[in-house]
């Protein structure tokens, strides 16, 4: 029988409007707030009416917005740098999981010093993060409830994982109402992402009974509504479940653990800069065709999670329908293949190599090295 353990360090606000809550809870942290968003979040006006709601109750406020797509490790420098400069008192990370991946990392730099490479691995932060609230703009990474944070290091052209329930936020200000005008091409990828994290959480060595129904309701949730946000982004009821099944995914994966669909995507996102969530799609369906055979009752689970009329199948069989359930969703959201995002041929064992040596390769369901990652990477190069 498993031993486990279950964490959830950070308070979570959720429901439509709730974002109007943001200065009554950001109060309690202080009088200063450093907010870390990106270019795109300040062109949809959510910061206009957040700043607004912080200045209500007095609260001085800098925006910092240099944020990339694949967070760098070069921002986090810089956001760090004015953010003591303010001296903040608190930080509010407003967009995806790259501007709240950075905020945490910022968060870290001003209560450690240092370097962000420094506390690249698991625990090595020793201080609570300045107080963060997280306000995600996108139903894909869960950063809002993760302890997790992911930079890429420009040097080494990689993803460095940084992990500790020290970096944390405090709170989870959780408003579907903000995705309401995300691109559809970002509604996919982010959504495809928010999928990989619950069946890779589901399925993942380290998967335990708390994680586990919660992930399982996140793939019914993003299942049954990925389609309609991406077809009508206006459609709240569809954003509201995208939102709530992303976070969902974002709690399971970070009590459990990502595996090989992210050992590639990150492989990727590091050589190429290929965003995150447009990374796992097109690497998803390989690594569940091929790690079906290690656990296929929970393949079958996911495959009637997504809907897939399974009765009278061999529990093999049905597990196998989650790779065709994925690729009609693929399928439906146009999402592009590999080689047309860049994958190179020459680069393939390259990228091998850094799957092979990601810290979540140990959690993957089968067990996998360099050679088996190259095999996967040579069906998505091959499949154009």
């Amino acid at each position: 029988m498993k031993s486990f353990e279950f964490l959830l360090p950070t308070r979570i606000v959720f429901g439509n409007g709730v974002i109007d809550r943001i200065g009554d809870e950001a109060r309690k942290f202080g009088k200063r707030a450093f907010i870390v968003t990106d270019k795109g979040i300040l062109r949809t006006g959510h910061i206009n009416k957040i700043e607004r709601l912080l200045r209500h109750v007095n609260i001085e406020i800098k925006t910092f917005s240099g944020i990339e797509p694949n967070p760098r490790d070069s921002s986090v420098e810089k956001g760090s740098k004015q953010a003591r400069e303010f001296k903040a008192d608190m930080l509010i990370g407003i967009g995806g999981g790259s501007v709240i991946d950075t905020a945490k990392a910022i968060g870290v730099i001003l209560q450690e010093g240092g370097r962000i490479q420094d506390f690249e691995g698991l625990d090595l932060i020793k201080k609570p993060i300045t107080p963060l609230i997280a306000v995600p703009t996108t139903a894909g990474t869960g950063s809002e409830v993760t302890f997790w944070s992911v930079i890429t290091d420009t040097e080494r052209k990689l993803k460095m994982s940084i992990g500790s329930p020290l970096i944390a936020p405090r709170i989870a200000i959780v408003d579907p109402m903000l995705t309401l005008t995300l691109p559809k091409e970002i509604t996919a990828f982010t959504g495809i992402d928010a999928l990989v994290h619950s069946i890779e959480a589901y399925t993942a060595l380290f998967s335990q009974p708390i994680s586990d129904p919660l992930a399982l309701s996140a793939i019914r949730l993003i299942a049954n509504n990925i389609r309609k946000a991406y077809a009508n982004g206006r459609d709240d009821k569809a954003r509201y479940n995208m939102m709530l099944g992303s976070m969902l995914a974002g709690i399971a994966f970070g009590n459990s653990d990502v595996a090989s669909v992210h050992c590639m995507g990150e492989a990727m996102g590091g050589l190429y800069d290929t965003p995150h969530g447009l990374a796992m799609a097109v690497c998803l369906p390989y690594c569940v065709e091929y790690n079906i055979i290690s656990s296929p009752e929970k393949f079958s689970d996911i495959a009637s999670a997504f809907g897939e009329n399974v009765r009278g199948f061999s529990t093999v069989a049905a597990a196998k329908q989650c790779v065709i359930a994925i690729r009609n969703i693929l399928r439906d959201l146009n999402i592009p293949s590999a080689r047309s995002i860049g994958l190179r041929r020459e680069d393939l064992e390259k990228l091998a190599e850094l799957a092979a040596a990601n810290v979540s390769v140990e959690s993957n369901p089968r067990i996998l090295d360099k050679q088996d990652f190259l095999t996967m990477f040579q069906k998505a190069y091959d499949n154009e």
